[in-house]
C-alpha cells in the first residue's frame, strides 16, 4: 500500500529499522513531555476556510536565507541518519535535491561532509556545526565544510550538556552500543536492514573518525566525545564561530526572547525556535508556542525559522501563519528514510509539499508570502499577542 501520511511512513519505518535506531529518533528526554507537546500543540490551531476566490494558480515557492525552495521546508541535521539506512545521509540530501529544498547535514553524522558533496555531485548544502573544546578540531571541520561547498553553516546552542533519554540506556545505544540477546533478536527479525548495512563501509562517525588524532575506534571515539561537548560555549564563541566561517550562519536551539535578541546582535542571518526536538529540557514549551513571541520581538530584523513537531504541510502552514519563515522537518524525514531510503524522504517532501499546497488555497492564498494570522479562525491565531 501507498504511504499517503507521514504517519504511514512511521509505522512502516518501526517495522524495518532496529529497534535501537528507531527508538533513538522516536523518543524524547525524561518524560517525553515536550518531545509529545511539539506535535500535539499544532493541534489547538485551527484554520479559517475561504470560499469563491481564485486559487487555480498556486506558488509554495520561497526563500531560505535567500536561497531558492520549492517550499518553506528543509531538511534538519539529525545525528546517526546512516543508521536509520544505509549511507542515509547521501540518500536524504540526493531526496532533498530533486524535490527542491535544503538538506542540513549534523556534524554527529554517519556520512562525512566530503561524502555527501560526492554523493549529490557538489550540490551545496548546509551543515550543523557543534561547538566543541577542541577548537582546532573545529577549526579544520569548518573548513572542510567551506571547501564542499556548504552554503550555510547552522550552530546548534542547546547541547552544551545532554537530557538523558532513557529508551537509549535501556537498548543499549552507546558508543559503542551494547548488544544483549534482546537485541540480537531485534536485528535478526530485520534481514532486510543488516543486509543492506553490510553493503556499506559507512558504519561510524565520518565527520570525526579519521580527523582526530587517536581516534580510531569506537572506544576511543567514546572516550574524546565524552569531554568534547563544551558546557562553557557562550555568545564570545558565537562570536567567533562567526569569524572562523564568514558566510551565512543559523543559530539553533532558540526559545526565549532573550537570546533571539542576542542571536540578533550577533549578526546572523537566520535563528531557529527549537527545544531540539524535545530531547534536551523535558518541560520546555513546544516550538509552535514559542514561537510567536520570538516573531514579536525580532522578526522584522531577523529570519526567524522554527523546527518541533512537523508532520504534515499543514503544521508547515500553521507555523508560517504564526510568523516563521521557514521551517524544518527531523523525524518527518527519518520516518521516511528508515521506510524506504531516499524513495521515502522524497515521498515524505512530496507529501508535505501536497498537504501545503491544498491546504494554502483552502485558506484563500495562492503564495507563501500572503500567509498571515488571518488564516487562523479567532480564538486560534496563535500562542502570544495579535499583530
Amino acid at each position: 500500500m501507498q504511504p499517503l501520511t507521514i504517519d504511514d511512513l512511521k509505522i512502516l519505518a518501526r517495522k524495518r529499522v532496529p529497534r535501537m535506531f528507531y527508538q533513538y529518533v522516536d523518543t524524547g528526554s525524561w518524560t517525553g513531555g515536550t518531545y509529545r507537546a511539539n506535535e500535539d500543540d499544532f493541534s489547538r490551531l485551527w484554520f479559517k476556510q475561504r470560499v469563491a476566490i481564485d486559487i487555480e494558480q498556486r506558488d509554495t515557492r520561497s526563500l531560505m536565507i535567500g536561497q531558492e525552495a520549492a517550499m518553506p521546508v528543509a531538511i534538519a541535521p539529525t545525528g546517526l541518519t546512516g543508521m536509520q539506512y544505509p549511507d542515509g545521509e547521501i540518500a536524504a540530501a540526493r531526496a532533498a535535491r530533486e524535490v527542491g529544498v535544503p538538506f542540513t547535514l549534523s556534524t554527529m553524522s554517519v556520512c562525512s561532509i566530503e561524502d555527501v558533496a560526492a554523493g549529490t555531485d557538489g550540490h551545496p548544502f548546509w551543515f550543523q556545526l557543534y561547538l566543541m573544546r577542541d577548537r582546532a578540531f573545529m577549526e579544520r571541520l569548518i573548513g572542510r565544510a567551506k571547501d564542499a561547498g556548504c552554503s550555510a553553516l547552522m550552530l546548534t546552542l542547546d547541547l552544551q550538556v545532554s537530557g538523558q533519554r532513557h529508551q537509549d540506556i535501556r537498548n543499549g545505544l552507546s558508543v559503542p552500543p551494547r548488544f544483549g540477546v534482546r537485541t540480537a533478536l531485534d536485528l535478526a527479525s530485520r534481514p532486510g536492514w543488516c543486509l543492506r548495512m553490510l553493503g556499506t563501509k559507512r558504519r561510524n562517525f565520518g565527520n570525526i573518525f579519521g580527523h582526530v588524532e587517536g581516534v580510531d575506534d569506537m572506544r576511543s571515539l567514546s572516550a574524546w566525545s565524552a569531554q568534547q561537548f563544551d558546557p562553557r560555549l557562550d555568545w564570545r564563541d558565537v562570536e567567533w564561530v562567526k569569524r572562523q566561517w564568514g558566510g551565512k550562519l543559523i543559530l539553533k536551539g532558540i526559545q526565549a526572547v532573550e537570546d533571539a535578541r542576542l542571536a540578533v546582535e550577533s549578526g546572523a542571518d537566520a535563528l531557529v525556535v527549537s527545544n531540539h526536538g524535545g530531547r534536551q529540557l523535558d518541560g520546555a514549551q513546544s516550538s509552535i508556542t514559542a514561537l510567536p513571541a520570538i516573531v514579536e520581538a525580532v522578526g522584522r530584523q531577523i529570519e526567524v525559522h522554527m523546527d518541533g513537531g512537523i508532520r504534515s504541510g499543514q503544521d508547515v502552514l500553521k507555523a508560517l501563519a504564526l510568523g516563521a519563515r521557514g521551517t524544518y522537518i527531523g523525524r518527518a524525514m527519518l520516518y521516511g528514510l528508515g521506510a524506504m531510503g531516499e524513495t521515502g524522504v522524497a515521498l515524505a517532501l512530496r507529501i508535505l509539499h501536497k498537504e501545503l499546497h491544498t491546504t494554502l488555497g483552502f485558506c484563500g492564498r495562492t503564495r507563501i508570502d500572503q500567509v498571515d494570522r488571518d488564516i487562523l479562525v479567532d480564538e486560534a491565531r496563535g500562542f502570544g499577542p495579535r499583530r
